[in-house]
């Protein structure tokens, strides 16, 4: 069947890949973009070197016109093959490029050097385009342009081929469009109508779990689409066998720099789903990717529609005063950008600034740190804003114990009679050489909260390590604060032990503590094992589990635990506001992301100086509400010291 293909380009790859085609197709050369014949139903834009340039024209060109199209090019000794774009769908070969640069290495400076190829017109070749290269790829593209002739499916749909044109071996790999990007993306510009939610049914997997997803479902596609070496939004992994559980980090490439997210389970195969998770949290929780952000002005315009900043806790005016803080104290009249959530207390959109619902990468026009405090990742909506609740609920009862140095029942954790529990802490005990001390650090809402101190039996290694969990099973909080536990009990013994002397200055210069690192690790030094006497004092007795928590309600839909879990704050007055940070390359698996704000409650921040109280309450009053004080605290009161959560 005769077939209009247009073959723009010039040099040997065009020319072979003309002289294949030309008996078989009805084809037509030319060197330039500027006149598209109108009968073409397929573009091929090749050349013997890169020139992102006329990609960017081709793309302008052929999306205007309709038509699909693919290229293949040489660059630093590769041979690469398209992605077939096609003119109304996402994924474009801008997408494809900025994946395939994030992923490799030098990231930024080959995006630079890629803008500087833009501006340049001239005809380069690469070193490595050798004849018998280029023959090879053209095969390859002519090989894919028979199958969609034949109407087949094509090999190239958001997938580029790689060929080593020094071993001439070949690879296929996966990219996911870019939702920012300026070619292809086709994201709605945020609103109240989007910020809305109404729950759905969300049945579980079983009726004492808390997910609505199995890891069976979901491993289907999350290697295959999140994890590529060459392309992938995560692009590489690596299994630590010195950790006492299955620890897997996979690395999620940033411009500039890498950013490794774990995952640890009783298996390799369960922790490295975990830490893809994990990563895709991080990914959405960067900044906006899932909408357009349409919203700036001042808190003073929009005060009623719109979250009060200072309700979320400010850094200490004496920080703000110092010569080089990164944050500019908060001003009603100072314009910023806004994103809409849902507030469940009043039960209606809100406006959130967009440095509070997304992390604090850059400082810019921010008046506080925020880090991923709240954002979670989930199986449905329902699941993500549970889980992102629990993680306020854990970081707000780690620190509000810590800053009022709450004496916290001690737990017996043989009296959970659960074996798995058991056998996790036999192994901390034997293999890592640690003892495990759990409190509960349930507050005045009364979902079950824990924390677990790690305390070393050995010389080698840190001394103390904290963790919490939240949960309404207090089980499965004990067992996912022992994971986070296990994470610390290795490679940062190693670093304790390289800059002890670092960390020995931090005991006198609690400002020195200024990354999330330092606050563990100051806290393996055995000398501040005495900021911990009001948790670690032996004398309390042990008490049960079922002394201590209620039986979970045995609900089989999620729904129902959550929308008990927003009734318990509404009559607390708690506010809790959701912001929806899901973004497409999630919602093609069903999977969602949200970012949880609770006003009043402890945001976690690390860095000493970056301590965020003033103007919450709640860790004044509550300490009375629960029985440890006689009346209320005062600011001045509160623990001095850095906080330990590693």
């Amino acid at each position: 069947m005769a077939t209009h293909i247009l073959i723009n380009g010039q040099g040997l790859l065009a020319d072979f890949v003309y002289e294949q085609m030309s008996g078989s197709y009805l084809v037509k050369r030319q060197s330039t973009i500027e006149e598209v014949p109108e009968d073409t139903k397929l573009a091929l834009v090749l050349h013997d070197a890169w020139h992102p340039s006329v990609h960017q024209k081709a793309e302008e060109r052929f999306r205007a016109m309709g038509i699909p199209w693919l290229r293949g090019f040489v660059s630093f000794g590769e041979g690469i093959i398209g992605p077939l774009v096609h003119p109304d769908i996402p994924g474009c070969s801008r997408c494809s490029d900025l994946r395939r640069m994030i992923a490799g290495a030098d990231s930024r400076e080959m995006w630079e050097f890629q803008m500087r190829m833009a501006a340049e017109e001239s005809e380069r070749r690469d070193a490595w385009s050798s004849r018998t290269g280029l023959l090879h790829m053209a095969t390859l593209i002519c090989n894919e342009v028979q199958r969609l002739s034949q109407g087949e499916a094509s090999n190239l749909e958001e997938r580029i081929f790689i060929t080593n044109l020094r071993t001439l071996t070949n690879s296929s790999h996966f990219f996911l469009p870019d939702s920012s990007c300026p070619v292809c993306s086709h994201l709605p510009d945020d609103s109240p109508e989007l910020a809305r939610i109404k729950l759905e049914s969300s049945p579980k997997i079983t009726a004492g779990a808390y997910r609505c997803r199995s890891m069976n479902e979901l491993k289907e596609v999350l290697v295959k689409d999140y994890l590529d070496h060459r392309t992938g939004v995560m692009n590489g992994k690596v299994q630590d066998f010195t950790l006492p559980f299955a620890d897997v980090i996979v690395n999620m490439p940033l411009f500039g720099a890498d950013e490794g997210v774990a995952g640890r389970s009783n298996s390799y195969e369960m922790s490295e789903l975990t830490a893809i998770l994990e990563g895709l949290e991080r990914y959405c929780g960067i900044g906006p990717r899932g909408k357009r952000t349409v919203v700036r002005d001042s808190y003073r315009q929009l005060e009623n529609q719109a979250l009060n900043p200072a309700r979320v806790g400010l850094h200490e005016k004496e920080q703000y005063e110092k010569p080089h803080f990164p944050f500019k104290p908060f001003h009603p009249d100072a314009p910023m950008n806004w994103v809409w959530g849902y507030s469940f207390l009043h039960e209606r959109p809100i406006l959130v600034p967009e440095l509070l619902a997304y992390y604090s990468l850059g400082y810019g026009e921010g008046f506080v740190y925020e880090t991923s405090n709240g954002c979670a990742l989930g199986g449905s909506l329902e699941e993500a804003i549970f889980h992102a609740i629990m993680e306020v609920v854990e970081r707000d009862s780690f620190l509000l114990t810590w800053y009022a140095q709450l004496p916290l029942p001690r737990l017996d954790l043989s009296s959970a009679d659960d074996e798995e529990l058991q056998l996790m802490v036999d192994r901390i005990c034997k293999v890592a050489g640690y003892d495990l001390h759990f409190y509960n650090s349930t507050m005045e809402h009364g979902i079950p909260s824990v924390w677990g101190v790690a305390k070393n039996r050995r010389s080698k290694g840190l001394n103390l390590i904290c963790a919490a969990g939240a949960n309404p099973d207090p089980v499965r909080a004990v067992k996912s604060t022992i994971y986070e536990l296990a994470g610390m009990m290795s490679r940062h013994g190693e670093k304790l032990k390289e800059n002890r002397k670092k960390y020995e200055g931090m005991l006198q210069n609690p400002f020195g503590v200024r990354t999330m690192e330092d606050h563990g690790l100051l806290y393996g030094l055995p000398e501040a094992e005495e900021r911990l006497s009001f948790l670690l004092d032996d004398h309390r007795p042990l008490r049960t589990f079922a002394e201590e928590f209620k039986q979970p309600q045995a609900n089989t839909d999620l729904k129902d635990d959550l929308q008990g879990i927003l009734e318990t704050f509404r009559r607390l007055n708690l506010e809790v506001i959701v912001v929806d940070q899901t973004t497409p390359i999630t919602e093609r698996n069903g999977l969602f992301c949200v970012k949880v704000l609770i006003p009043g409650m402890l945001p976690m921040t690390f860095g000493h100086h970056l301590t965020r109280v003033k103007g919450l309450e709640r860790v004044l009053r509550v300490p009375m509400q629960l029985g440890f004080m006689k009346a209320p605290l005062s600011y001045e009161q509160l623990n001095p010291n850095p906080h330990p959560f590693p």
